[in-house]
Formats: structure tokens, C-alpha cells, sequence
């Protein structure tokens, strides 16, 4: 699909605002490469190419290995990814496709043993992020492939 509009260049005031609320995330008490993991789960589950791309050159870019990228879709099965790490995903895999359902009282207790009333704000609002990102790219087409990572100032 080619794009549609590009959504992030048109000065909306919505979107800006979203773009903020990113920006504030990267800025939260959450981990920011674990971040980028769970951006990458999301944008599959979501199947928004633009944000795998993204976010799977920023995951390599931070040094994450590539066993932890390809594998992120079967964490379960998975024993390299931390018990908090775990939490972490499934409390954003159960806020992606809630489709009318409760959180279950499981998921929530497993949840608040490995992050604090804050954190668990933060995940939740670094979720709901990336599903309004992966929305919009879907929903206006995006230019898959051109993303570059940022240079880290020295």
C-alpha cells in the first residue's frame, strides 16, 4: 500500500499529542530497550510493518540479540526472557486484544509482582502508544523500509 497521508507531518494537534505521549514514555520508569521489545510484540500482533521495522532496527541498535527479537512472538516457551519481562508482555499482549473482555484477576496479580502502581501505568500507557501508532500507520499506509535510527550524541 502506498502511503496516504502522512499523519505525524501534518501538525495535528491529536497526533501530536500522541507523539508526546511517546516521548514521555521513553522518559518513564520502565526500561527502555524492554520498551522496544514489547513496541516490537505489539506492532505483530497488530501486523503494522512500518513499527516491526522501526522497532526491530532500534532493539539491534541497542545491542538486544537477535535470538530475543525472533523469538519475542513465543516468550512463553522462551527461557531467556526475564519473569519481568514476561509480565510485561502479557500484560500488553491482554491490553491488545481485549475485544470487551476483563483483565483477569491472574493476569493482574501476575502483573503487580513484578511492577509497582506506576510502572503498571506506564506499561499501560506505552501499550495503548503503540497500538494508536501501529492504527494510524496501518490506517494511512506508511513508507516500510525507510526508517533510520537515530545517531546517540557523544
Amino acid at each position: 500500500m502506498s502511503q496516504r497521508i502522512n499523519a505525524f507531518a501534518m501538525g495535528n494537534k491529536a497526533v501530536n499529542a500522541l507523539h508526546h505521549l511517546g516521548s514521555q514514555l521513553q522518559h518513564s520508569s520502565l526500561d527502555r530497550s524492554f520498551l522496544e521489545l514489547l513496541y516490537f510484540r505489539v506492532s505483530q500482533m497488530n501486523g503494522c510493518a512500518f513499527c516491526l521495522d522501526m522497532h526491530s532496527k532500534e532493539l539491534r541498535a541497542s545491542g538486544e540479540t537477535e535470538q530475543r527479537i525472533f523469538l519475542v512472538s513465543a516468550w512463553r516457551e522462551c527461557s531467556f526472557y526475564t519473569d519481568r519481562e514476561k509480565a510485561g508482555l502479557l500484560w500488553a499482549e491482554t491490553l491488545t486484544s481485549l475485544n470487551g473482555k476483563e483483565v483477569s484477576d491472574e493476569i493482574y496479580s501476575e502483573v503487580t509482582q513484578h511492577f509497582s502502581e506506576t510502572e503498571i501505568l506506564d506499561l499501560t500507557m506505552a501499550v495503548i502508544a503503540i497500538n494508536s501508532y501501529n492504527r494510524i500507520n496501518i490506517a494511512f499506509g506508511a513508507d516500510v523500509g525507510t526508517y533510520q535510527v537515530a545517531e546517540k550524541a557523544q
